[in-house]
């Protein structure tokens, strides 16, 4: 019998996947299966052969081909059918009577975005793991709403349930993905962020007030200690947040170089006071007191 393990559709803005997991598709076959999707339509090569278009899947229910693939490491490139993509190419691995499962949306440079997900048995059959990796690495994950760690990060004894797995980073699209753990089992989610276009789109003005401002903002802070510093980050610029979380409200942004007065910290996160007198929070993750 098949419990269902991978389903994934993503979707082209919001950048999200939802992904429903089943395991055990046949116990004894040493063998697995592959789901393929992505935005757009794309050929898909395994170890450089054309297996088929787009959505695509083998070895599980519903599926044309329905013969599984044998256990080991393939390399896949997923070809867009349309617009002008470079492809992509990675390598999978196909595990004993699990579902792989590989997703792509395609848009123009580094604002593409993936995630590939695979499922391996481990020795404690009463627990069920998570394994979250992110390219660009330290991104902040959320597990069923809750903030739980920065990438890479694993995560243990979770139940056997369906979870809400969503990774966030200043300056890339949010990924969510729709997730179901399984006891006896790591559930590893590498995940490719995209850089959000609307931050892209404004980078290059973005450095030039930032050199702009850089010296100024420096000579204009005063002696008195402690001070922040705030550090280069991806999109040029840093949120100030109304509270110590990435889910908080954004009160305003401030840029490499420059310098506030510190007012308080916790776990992550620098309290300042910005030159309209605003305060809030930064990450410590793009700033140093000093």
């Amino acid at each position: 019998m098949k419990k269902v393990f991978v389903l994934i559709a993503p979707l082209f803005i919001a950048i999200i996947v939802f992904v429903t997991v089943t395991y055990f598709l046949n116990k004894n076959s040493g063998k697995g299966a592959l789901q393929v999707t992505s935005v757009p339509q794309s050929n898909v090569y395994l170890n450089g052969k054309l297996i088929g278009k787009t959505p695509l899947c083998i070895g599980t229910e519903g599926c044309k081909t329905q013969d599984m693939l044998s256990i080991g490491e393939y390399s896949i490139k997923l070809d867009p059918l349309e617009g002008d993509y470079t492809p992509y190419d990675a390598k999978i691995s196909i595990n004993k009577s699990t579902l792989t499962v590989v997703d792509r949306t395609f848009l123009i440079g580094a604002s593409s975005s993936g995630s590939v997900i695979t499922l391996t048995p481990i020795s404690d059959k009463k627990d069920a793991q998570l394994l979250v990796i992110s390219l660009p690495t330290y991104g902040n994950v959320f597990l069923d709403s809750n903030q739980v760690g920065i990438t890479p990060l694993l995560l243990k004894n979770l139940t056997e349930s369906d979870h809400d797995l969503h990774i966030t980073k200043d300056g890339y699209s949010d990924k969510l993905i729709k997730i179901r753990t399984a006891l006896g089992y790591k559930l590893t989610s590498l995940v490719f962020l995209g850089v959000n276009p609307n931050f892209a789109s404004i980078s290059g003005e973005l450095q030039i007030k930032t050199q702009n401002t850089t010296e100024k903002a420096t000579k204009s802070a005063t002696a008195s200690s402690p001070k922040i510093v705030i550090l280069n980050t991806p999109t040029g610029f840093l949120r100030v947040r109304e509270e110590g979380s990435i889910s908080s409200l954004e009160i305003a942004r401030v840029f490499p170089g420059e310098v506030y007065t510190f007012i308080d910290e916790k776990d992550g996160w620098f309290k300042i006071k910005t030159k309209n007198d605003k305060i809030g929070w930064v990450s410590a993750q793009y700033a140093k007191k000093e």
